[in-house]
């Protein structure tokens, strides 16, 4: 498995990504859906990758730099066929690799209260994201769960 920054709009990204999108707006309530479009995935300030297995794309994930200290995970997904392999895992250690060499000191996200995200729930409090607060522009919803990681500093000399 190979984790590139990518272009959303790559052949065979795109329509990854479209049924991404389809399905979280299907296994959320109306207006609780905070997932990206394509579209989204292109503006200044998100950093995307993907992770490969030859030319079959297997997941995605976003970074939405929010501030000089803190970032949103935003779009994580894996292909149904290459779920149970390692490849949530593999791309949230990859964005919080890529939210530290950015300096930033805390990360969280936003996902599902629905069944349908249990499985996403299970992967971020395996890797430290713990529930906190609404977070940037989002309000409290009952369809939402917030989760955030403190992500240690650079070391200081003693």
């Amino acid at each position: 498995m190979l984790i590139r920054r990518d272009d959303p709009c790559a052949p065979g990204l795109r329509a990854l990504l479209e049924r991404h999108v389809a399905r979280a707006r299907a296994e959320t309530a109306p207006g609780s859906a905070h997932v990206f479009d394509v579209e989204q995935l292109r503006e200044a300030g998100v950093s995307f990758f993907a992770a490969w297995d030859g030319g079959e794309p297997l997941g995605v994930i976003a970074l939405k730099r929010l501030s000089d200290h803190h970032g949103e995970v935003k779009s994580m997904f894996t292909a149904e066929q290459a779920r149970r392999r390692g490849v949530g895992t593999a791309l949230l250690a990859r964005i919080v690799a890529e939210a530290r060499a950015l300096g930033l000191t805390r990360l969280s996200l936003e996902t599902g209260s629905w069944d349908y995200f249990a499985p996403a729930r299970s992967l971020y409090r395996s890797r430290g994201f713990r529930e906190c607060a609404p977070f940037a522009d989002y309000r409290p919803d009952p369809n939402s769960v917030f989760m955030t990681l403190e992500l240690p500093g650079p070391l200081r000399p003693p």
